[in-house]
């Protein structure tokens, strides 16, 4: 795969190619729905921005970045090029992007030779091929901030009506990106309460071993474990999953519960 060779897309955006006048906001419930996670749905989100905002005289790349409380920054993009911009940014600390982010507004980059803002980026921008930038800031209500950033190799590459529709594309996305954040937010919760359950089922049954060897109460027991854990500097659960492995050989015994 190049630099620029577009990264592969899933089954909406195939259908999408299938048929280009399908409604944006189906494209982007369909993706929401596809996405095995928020990673996976922002690629697909970049995809698609690069398929619906390019036209046959300009070719658009696109990156997006999510900024959350939990997560920090996370970024996608369509291509392995404006994928290594996009970070080479943040690496910097400052550029279109961020700066687009911070003011909560569209900032343009009219010719990357020219501009007088990042120069050390603008360096690296040109020298990567690529001649204007859009940034499109999208607003997710508070939960989140997120921008989608357009790279054109043609310098003057982004007229007022490609803003406009740039523009209209992010209002769009926003409510996906929102839903998909949301959705990504339960799966953490839920992967959580998982591994705390089978957490608490794996120390309650080395208790009860360690109760039946020492013929003593589950305070007792309890007891037992946490000293052991803490003169070995080992996490509790793990202690404990080494009791049982001692008596049963298993390495990690499956929890009581079904998911």
């Amino acid at each position: 795969m190049t630099n620029s060779e577009p990264r592969p897309t899933r089954n909406a955006l195939d259908g999408l190619a299938a048929h280009p006048n399908q409604d944006l906001g189906i494209t982007l419930q369909e993706l929401v729905l596809e996405s095995v996670d928020l990673d996976d749905f922002l690629e697909n989100l970049a995809t698609l921005a690069a398929i619906t905002l390019s036209s046959s005289s300009n070719a658009v790349s696109c990156g997006v970045t999510v900024i959350t409380r939990k997560k920090g920054i996370t970024s996608a993009s369509s291509d392995e090029r404006v994928g290594a911009l996009d970070e080479l940014q943040i690496d910097f600390g400052d550029g279109p992007c961020l700066t687009a982010l911070r003011h909560n507004s569209v900032v343009l980059v009219v010719d990357s030779r020219h501009e007088s803002r990042w120069s050390d980026y603008m360096e690296a921008v040109w020298r990567n091929g690529i001649g204007s930038i859009l940034a499109v800031p999208l607003d997710l209500a508070g939960e989140a901030d997120a921008v989608v950033n357009l790279y054109s190799t043609t310098p003057h590459g982004f007229s007022g009506p490609d803003i406009t529709a740039a523009d209209e594309f992010g209002r769009r996305a926003a409510k996906s990106v929102r839903l998909a954040l949301r959705i990504s937010q339960l799966r953490s919760t839920r992967d959580d309460l998982t591994a705390a359950i089978q957490s608490r089922s794996t120390i309650d049954t080395a208790v009860g071993i360690v109760m039946a060897q020492n013929r003593c109460g589950r305070d007792a027991a309890f007891k037992v474990l946490t000293r052991a854990s803490n003169s070995r500097n080992v996490k509790l659960r793990e202690i404990a999953a080494n009791v049982i492995a001692s008596v049963s050989g298993e390495a990690d015994p499956a929890p009581y519960f079904d998911e």
